[in-house]
């Protein structure tokens, strides 16, 4: 009297490939699954979307039928297409396994009922069903760095189905209404995808296909003149697409991450350059251009400072060997300047011969003395 779930017209036949290229898709990724996602304690979700109402063959029976010929009493009921809404109730385990509770409700217009061996036929009314399932489901973990989490699942529960006013009518006024409600056991299979959001922990956008089928509901029937019933036993398979929203509570947002501070350069080591000089004299040898050289071609790396400090020995009066340092420091840095330093790099001093290398009494020539320092920070 009915088909099986997998005869479907034109509009199931394209719901079915919708629902095995989701299949597709969360397959092909479940080798990449590294571990389940860790969603532990309580959630709440709701969805809403289209619903297919597959088409069902109707055959009346009861004491109804005992006045109809075999063809007056078949028909094929289609449906357009309507909506699904649904909401649950549920908990996660920690290693990707959840439990639900679900209620939901579809609804869809009839389109056409061809039959009952009366044409041409005038069709309408609604099918409805809604109910409670218990559902199974397992979240794949694809890594953290995973934008989505596919899921699958099953539910068993129970629906009641109704036909309200779904009525045929002939051009000559007869009419065979099917109208009331049965509940039967239901079953149903999940595929899905919840996409987290970032800026609300524990909340995600979910994307689902389902398949939900009851055993056959039996249904209350009459034609126009006659109060004789019947009833008929009407398919109950459903195709769903549906876009909801999911929020797991007592989720906390991730760590920030840590930011290792900036490592503090410790200044270089000043690099000093000693030049020493002859006795009473403030000329440059051959030596001392060649530590000179040095230090100009080092100060062009990392220096930001660069001293030149003049020194005299103990040898003649303080006052003289004040103006000693200071032209032994001038023609240091004057030296540094032709070798590309410049002069306002440069902090040029002198000390005379307060600040001795070598401490000796006064009046004592002291080779180490007569210096000049350069001072590279």
């Amino acid at each position: 009297m009915t088909d099986p779930p997998g005869e479907v017209g034109d509009k199931g036949a394209m719901m079915m490939r919708i629902r095995n290229a989701l299949l597709a898709a969360t397959f092909l990724a479940l080798p990449l699954a590294a571990q389940a996602q860790p969603i532990s304690g309580l959630y709440v979700g709701a969805g809403a979307g289209v619903n297919l109402l597959q088409e069902s063959d109707v055959s009346i029976s009861g004491p109804l039928a005992a006045g109809l010929t075999r063809a007056d009493r078949s028909a094929t009921v289609e449906f357009s297409y309507g909506w699904v809404g649904v909401v649950s109730l549920g908990y996660g385990f920690g290693n990707g396994v959840r439990a639900e509770l679900e209620a939901s409700y579809r609804t869809n217009e009839v389109d056409s009922i061809t039959g009952f061996n009366t044409r041409p036929l005038r069709s309408s009314g609604t099918a409805t069903s809604y109910g409670i399932m218990a559902n199974a489901l397992y979240d794949f973990d694809l890594g953290a760095g995973s934008f989505m989490t596919p899921y699958v699942g099953v539910g068993a529960g129970y629906q009641w189905h109704s036909y309200d006013g779904v009525r045929a009518r002939s051009s000559n006024g007869a009419s065979v209404t099917i109208d009331g409600d049965d509940g039967q056991f239901a079953y149903q299979a999940i595929v899905g995808a919840a996409f987290p959001i970032a800026a609300a922990p524990g909340l995600a956008v979910t994307a689902e296909y389902r398949f939900m089928g009851t055993l056959q509901p039996n249904i209350d029937v009459r034609t126009t003149g006659t109060t004789t019933r019947g009833s008929t036993d009407v398919d109950n398979y459903n195709h769903s697409l549906l876009i909801g929203l999911r929020y797991a509570f007592g989720v906390t947002p991730p760590p920030a991450p840590v930011v290792a501070p900036t490592p503090v350069v410790a200044p270089a080591a000043p690099r000093t350059y000693l030049v020493f000089f002859d006795f009473d004299r403030a000329d440059l040898t051959d030596r001392a251009r060649q530590i000179i050289g040095e230090a100009a071609t080092n100060s062009r790396t990392g220096t930001t400072r660069i001293e030149v400090s003049g020194h005299a020995d103990r040898s003649g009066t303080p006052q003289y060997n004040q103006r000693l340092s200071e032209r032994r420091a001038a023609a240091v840095a004057a030296e540094l300047e032709r070798r590309g330093v410049a002069r306002s790099a440069m902090a040029i001093q002198a000390f005379g011969e307060s600040r001795p290398l070598v401490p000796t009494a006064d009046g004592v020539r002291e080779p180490q003395n007569r210096r000049v320092e350069i001072v590279l920070r």
